[in-house]
Protein backbone atom coordinates (compact mmCIF):
# COMPACT_ATOMS: atom_id res chain seq x y z
CA UNK A 1 0.00 0.00 0.00
CA UNK A 2 1.58 3.42 -0.98
CA UNK A 3 1.68 6.30 1.81
CA UNK A 4 0.61 9.34 0.04
CA UNK A 5 -0.78 11.62 2.35
CA UNK A 6 1.07 13.58 5.64
CA UNK A 7 -0.63 13.70 8.84
CA UNK A 8 0.35 15.89 11.23
CA UNK A 9 -0.88 16.39 14.91
CA UNK A 10 -0.45 18.20 17.95
CA UNK A 11 -0.07 16.94 21.11
CA UNK A 12 2.09 16.66 24.75
CA UNK A 13 5.29 16.04 24.45
CA UNK A 14 5.20 13.59 27.31
CA UNK A 15 2.40 11.52 24.96
CA UNK A 16 4.78 11.88 22.09
CA UNK A 17 7.76 10.46 24.18
CA UNK A 18 5.73 7.78 26.01
CA UNK A 19 4.44 6.61 22.75
CA UNK A 20 7.83 6.97 21.06
CA UNK A 21 8.99 4.57 23.52
CA UNK A 22 5.92 2.07 23.38
CA UNK A 23 6.54 1.85 19.62
CA UNK A 24 10.60 1.13 19.82
CA UNK A 25 10.53 -1.11 22.80
CA UNK A 26 7.85 -3.33 20.16
CA UNK A 27 10.51 -3.32 17.43
CA UNK A 28 7.72 -1.36 15.32
CA UNK A 29 7.64 2.28 13.54
CA UNK A 30 5.40 4.45 15.33
CA UNK A 31 3.57 5.27 11.70
CA UNK A 32 3.22 1.35 11.43
CA UNK A 33 1.77 1.83 15.27
CA UNK A 34 -0.29 4.70 14.15
CA UNK A 35 -1.89 3.53 11.21
CA UNK A 36 -2.99 0.33 13.06
CA UNK A 37 -4.67 2.51 15.55
CA UNK A 38 -6.60 4.59 12.84
CA UNK A 39 -7.61 1.02 11.48
CA UNK A 40 -8.66 0.09 14.53
CA UNK A 41 -10.52 2.81 14.98
CA UNK A 42 -12.08 2.89 11.99
CA UNK A 43 -13.59 -0.55 12.70
CA UNK A 44 -14.41 0.01 15.85
CA UNK A 45 -16.69 3.47 14.58
CA UNK A 46 -17.90 0.81 11.47
CA UNK A 47 -19.24 -1.90 14.06
CA UNK A 48 -20.79 0.50 16.19
CA UNK A 49 -22.69 2.66 13.08
CA UNK A 50 -23.62 -0.63 12.04
CA UNK A 51 -25.12 -1.86 15.38
CA UNK A 52 -26.47 1.26 15.63
CA UNK A 53 -28.20 0.94 12.19
CA UNK A 54 -29.33 -2.65 13.25
CA UNK A 55 -31.33 -1.36 16.71
CA UNK A 56 -32.95 1.27 14.64
CA UNK A 57 -34.53 -1.21 12.10
CA UNK A 58 -35.52 -3.78 15.61
CA UNK A 59 -36.66 -0.71 16.93
CA UNK A 60 -38.99 0.77 13.93
CA UNK A 61 -40.04 -3.12 13.27
CA UNK A 62 -41.28 -3.15 16.77
CA UNK A 63 -43.34 -0.11 16.29
CA UNK A 64 -44.68 -1.32 12.95
CA UNK A 65 -46.19 -4.61 14.79
CA UNK A 66 -47.52 -2.07 17.57
CA UNK A 67 -49.13 0.15 14.65
CA UNK A 68 -50.35 -3.41 12.95
CA UNK A 69 -51.57 -4.41 16.66
CA UNK A 70 -49.56 -7.27 16.77
CA UNK A 71 -47.86 -5.80 20.09
CA UNK A 72 -48.66 -7.77 23.66
CA UNK A 73 -50.12 -5.10 26.25
CA UNK A 74 -47.16 -5.47 29.41
CA UNK A 75 -50.08 -6.50 31.55
CA UNK A 76 -50.08 -9.63 29.51
CA UNK A 77 -46.60 -9.89 29.31
CA UNK A 78 -46.20 -9.01 32.65
CA UNK A 79 -48.84 -11.79 33.92
CA UNK A 80 -47.31 -14.36 31.38
CA UNK A 81 -43.68 -14.13 32.91
CA UNK A 82 -45.40 -14.04 36.81
CA UNK A 83 -47.11 -17.53 35.71
CA UNK A 84 -43.80 -18.91 34.10
CA UNK A 85 -41.86 -18.03 37.63
CA UNK A 86 -44.43 -18.99 39.77
CA UNK A 87 -44.39 -22.73 37.76
CA UNK A 88 -40.68 -22.63 37.98
CA UNK A 89 -40.76 -21.94 41.80
CA UNK A 90 -42.96 -24.53 42.38
CA UNK A 91 -40.64 -27.28 40.73
CA UNK A 92 -37.69 -26.73 42.72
Amino acid sequence: MSKEAVFTMKLESSLREGFIAAAKASHRPASQVMRELMREYIQRQDASRAYDEYLARKVEKGRQSIRAGEGVDNEDVEKLFRERRAKQAGKK
